[in-house]
């Protein structure tokens, strides 16, 4: 339409990169930046200095793990991918599931550093996390205008629904919020709490 707003030059798209524990679901690292080999590598070395033992790490095929895993944590690790092949579109039907992926037709698991365990190669948790994110936040819902207009806003949206799933929210599974799970806290947290903590922040920014 002629009268429709172009998007601002600075406008594009931005990527939310997660790390979850499987045992305990607590998500002990996000990033959301680009989908680069930088950004990749910026969200794999905050996930290892948060960790206190040697893990087993799946990744999806994406291939700015190779270098940033082992740039991260060089030997220190069992790592493996987990690479999915999907269907090739059909032409006739590419406008039904135009915001859906095509039907996974396999998977293909590669040990990539160390000696990761063929049984508990998986990205089935994280998975399962993204579908509880885009549930419990808006701004992942398409076709709307609930997106994020600043990227700053979205990085604070994100950490937000990080602190409330990790420290407030109760699993079900678990019957206990995932901090608890992995002996973060001993308690269940609530909302009075997180506004301490950012409170807090601020005092010690001052």
């Amino acid at each position: 339409m002629a009268t429709a707003k172009r998007a601002p030059k600075e406008a594009g798209d931005i990527w939310t990169f997660v790390a979850i524990d499987a045992d305990t679901k607590l998500v002990p690292s996000w990033f959301v930046g680009e989908r680069d080999a930088h950004c990749a590598l910026e969200f794999l070395l905050d996930l290892r200095d948060r960790l206190a033992n040697r893990v087993q790490l799946t990744t999806d095929g994406h291939r700015a793990y190779l270098d940033a895993v082992s740039d991260a944590f060089a030997d220190d690790i069992d790592y493996a991918m987990l690479v999915k092949h999907y269907a090739t579109p059909q032409v006739e039907t590419e406008a039904a599931r135009r915001y859906s992926p095509t039907p996974c037709i396999g998977a293909e698991k590669r040990a990539r550093i160390g000696k990761p365990d063929p049984d508990h190669i998986s990205t089935s948790h994280v998975e399962r996390q993204n579908l509880t994110m885009r549930m419990c936040m808006r701004r992942f819902t398409r076709l709307t205008n609930a997106f994020s207009k600043k990227a700053a806003n979205h990085v604070h949206a994100v950490s937000l629904h990080f602190m409330y799933y990790n420290f407030v929210r109760i699993h079900q599974t678990l019957r206990c919020s995932p901090a608890m799970a992995a002996g973060v806290t001993e308690r269940l947290w609530d909302i009075a709490d997180i506004v301490q903590v950012v409170e807090d922040w601020e005092t010690t920014k001052a």
